[in-house]
């Protein structure tokens, strides 16, 4: 169904990021291309100075890291990419500048706050310029 699929993720909802995988793997059509994503929020400048030396590229391997252990459970090429940010903006960003065709996110449940602010996924349906799976 699709050529470029980005599944983007976040560390914290556990086995979502595999479920995101498989299901993006499903949909990609022979030869196509899979790239797992998490953003990295920005570190406000002057909060940088408290942190020890080597501290965010620490941070960095490590989400690549952990990118790379996800991709391994699937039997198609997944490029693993870290980029930072703001997720919805950078998620959407990145699926315009790569030709992404579609987008597979997790979503949680909507809790009160979501209603003021929205949900990564919520804002990256609204404004992503391809097709978009959400799995709750």
């Amino acid at each position: 169904m699709y050529d470029n699929i980005l599944v983007p993720v976040v560390f914290d909802h556990g086995e979502r990021a595999a479920d995101s995988l498989r299901v993006a793997k499903e949909l990609l059509n022979e030869g196509g291309k899979i790239t797992l994503m998490t953003v990295m929020e920005e570190i406000p400048a002057y909060a940088t100075t408290y942190l020890p030396e080597g501290l965010a590229l620490r941070h960095h391997k490590d989400a690549e890291n952990s990118l790379n252990e996800i991709a391994n459970d699937v039997d198609v090429p997944v490029e693993a990419v870290v980029i930072h940010g703001h997720a919805y903006s950078s998620i959407l960003e990145y699926s315009k500048t790569h030709d992404t065709d579609c987008i597979v996110i997790a979503s949680h449940k909507p809790g009160f706050e979501d209603y003021f602010l929205g949900s990564t996924a919520a804002r990256v349906v609204r404004h992503a310029k391809c097709g978009v799976h959400i799995l709750r």
